[in-house]
């Protein structure tokens, strides 16, 4: 089948859409991919819907900011799909099924509630093509964590490979997530840290930029270690996997132990960085045998100066994704391809030793066009 996926993730920095042949269970082909970024309204319209989203206590109110939201980003959503199809002279009729992930607002699987915006049967309807969306609230409702999603795609993926096993597969993107792919037992996965979110907050604030590029403010400063060793105290990072964050779940933590309003910028974005690397390296003492080699995609795979913590951390060798021929930006758009796929012939989405559900777990809801 011919799947276009689309994400956007908790970085909340635009959508990737991308294009993937598969049945679900094998990976034929991995297709173009195309990025939408949000605008500066758009940015600041979803970060008032994350603070309107606190309370929620059902899946279906839309206070405060969350309806407008939820409008807009089903609309660009759409128009990321038509932007990649019409480059390459494709219509939605040419595509089996479109993967919707939304966006992610709040995320507390420990009471039974993740809510993802985004308006799947009205992109269906507009687009005039099946959507498979609203992938993580079964396994949620079954007791699982509802992330991460994306370790049966990674492990698809793995098999063409002919790297040493363990292998991780890293995504830094707002919360980073990890999966650890072996020969002889099931793949092992969870969120890690807080991935970007901190950093790119942080800079955001102190420069009107969303994020540090290419690193460089974090390759100029001088990261406190003390400050990093009082975050990892945080009970989060001795539970074993599978575990789940929401992207503000270490804002206030981070923010009384590290201080940074008493940083220089440059010694902030080290701090943080070497933070962002901490936390992925934290998860070895969880794990039965330590990966041989670490596959990075996401947005931090486009910061030098994080690879470089991450290599010295975890004492491997640490590749971009690129390397193998994925797509940095495109891999999570590709995960939700391959997994509106599985949604609809069927097959699970998600594992004991992915998400804590108690058996594989079917998921997603599919949307017709009519």
């Amino acid at each position: 089948m011919r799947a276009l996926g689309l994400m956007s993730g908790t970085s909340m920095d635009g959508i990737d859409a991308a294009l993937i042949d598969t049945d679900g269970e094998a990976v034929h082909w991995l297709g173009p991919t195309l990025t939408l970024p949000y605008d500066v309204a758009t940015r600041r319209l979803l970060a008032g819907a994350m603070e309107d989203a606190r309370g929620l206590n059902r899946r279906d109110a839309r206070p405060g900011r969350l309806a407008a939201a939820e409008r807009i980003i089903t609309d660009l959503h759409a128009e990321a799909v038509l932007r990649l199809l019409d480059s390459l002279r494709l219509t939605p009729g040419d595509i089996d099924v479109v993967g919707f992930h939304g966006q992610t607002v709040f995320h507390r699987p420990e009471t039974g509630l993740t809510v993802q915006i985004g308006l799947g049967a009205e992109l269906a309807r507009g687009l005039g093509t099946r959507v498979a969306a609203d992938f993580r609230a079964a396994d949620v409702a079954a007791g699982g964590q509802g992330a991460p999603l994306v370790p049966v795609f990674h492990q698809a993926l793995a098999r063409g490979l002919s790297l040493p096993l363990p292998l991780a597969v890293l995504n830094v993107g707002g919360v980073s997530n990890v999966t650890v792919i072996s020969a002889d037992r099931p793949p092992v996965a969870c969120d890690t840290g807080p991935g970007n979110a901190l950093l790119d907050d942080f800079m955001l604030a102190r420069t009107g930029r969303p994020f540090d590029e290419d690193g460089r403010a974090a390759a100029a400063g001088q990261a406190d270690a003390a400050a990093i060793a009082m975050v990892l105290d945080h009970p989060f990072f001795r539970q074993p996997p599978p575990k789940s964050l929401d992207r503000n779940s270490f804002r206030a933590f981070a923010a009384e132990r590290i201080r940074l309003d008493a940083f220089s910028t440059q010694d902030g974005a080290a701090t943080l960085t070497e933070l962002t690397a901490a936390t992925v390296a934290a998860i070895r003492s969880h794990l039965s045998e330590p990966p041989a080699t670490w596959l990075v995609a996401g947005g931090g795979a486009r910061n030098p100066t994080l690879l470089r913590a991450l290599a010295s951390r975890l004492d491997r060798p640490v590749l971009s994704a690129e390397t193998v021929g994925w797509s940095v930006d495109g891999l999570e758009a590709h995960a939700f391809g391959f997994l509106a796929v599985r949604t609809v012939r069927g097959l699970p989405l998600t594992f004991p030793t992915t998400t804590g559900v108690s058996a594989p777990a079917c998921g997603g809801v599919v949307f017709d066009p009519s």
